[in-house]
């Protein structure tokens, strides 16, 4: 078991290593019982999620803390002209039903709205607009339109996770209702907590993922 210091130095070292996070000495490291907590500020969303992601990699590391803020480098942009950047790139992405999502935005934070058929689309569409210039966050109210027996969505997580080379399907069990799936049990790393949730997430009808995982590194 590595102590909190030695996971400090490692998270630190991650977010130098990792060429989305531009400024990591912006970032601050805390770390007790495993649980990491970032500080400071970034000058992009995307880079706020990236340093987020860097930490969750490090081996050890139980839990994440966000605490980030989103510093914009240079003048604001214009929220027209931030909604308007939005609009074209979600027109222009195959995999993002056309005309079924909009997208307000109020002092660069944007709130999504509106029906996609899977999960994958709505972070499809998370992952096109956090890299649109002048976000700082966003809200996603995006809801799934399929309707899934929760049953038939619980056998297809769990044939899913048997296939997984990175989930011990033994490890975890799933409940599904109301369009969630929930995960329960303990990993050996965030990186099969995530892979776990991948999985899940995949599934027709399921339109979030709560986990309850524990980490045992």
């Amino acid at each position: 078991m590595k102590t909190d210091a030695e996971l400090r130095d490692d998270v630190a070292q991650e977010l130098r290593w990792d060429p989305q996070v531009a400024e990591p000495d912006h970032i601050g490291v805390a770390v007790a019982d495993g649980a990491v907590t970032l500080t400071g500020h970034t000058t992009t969303y995307a880079e706020k999620l990236a340093a987020a992601r860097a930490a969750e990699r490090v081996y050890g590391v139980k839990t994440v803390a966000d605490d980030l803020q989103v510093r914009l480098a240079g003048s604001p942009r214009d929220d027209a002209d931030i909604a308007q950047a939005i609009a074209h790139v979600l027109e222009w992405n195959v995999q993002i039903p056309a005309g079924r999502v909009q997208a307000r935005v109020q002092a660069g934070w944007v709130s999504l709205d509106g029906q996609v058929d899977y999960d994958f689309q709505r972070h499809e569409v998370e992952r096109m607009v956090r890299h649109v210039r002048g976000v700082v966050g966003i809200t996603d109210n995006l809801s799934l339109t399929p309707p899934v027996s929760p049953v038939q969505v619980k056998t297809e997580i769990e044939s899913a996770f048997e296939r997984e080379a990175d989930v011990d399907a033994r490890q975890v069990r799933v409940e599904v209702a109301d369009h969630t799936a929930r995960l329960y049990g303990h990993v050996h790393s965030l990186g099969e907590a995530d892979a776990a949730r991948a999985a899940a997430a995949a599934a027709p009808g399921v339109a979030r993922v709560e986990s309850y995982l524990t980490v045992f590194p």
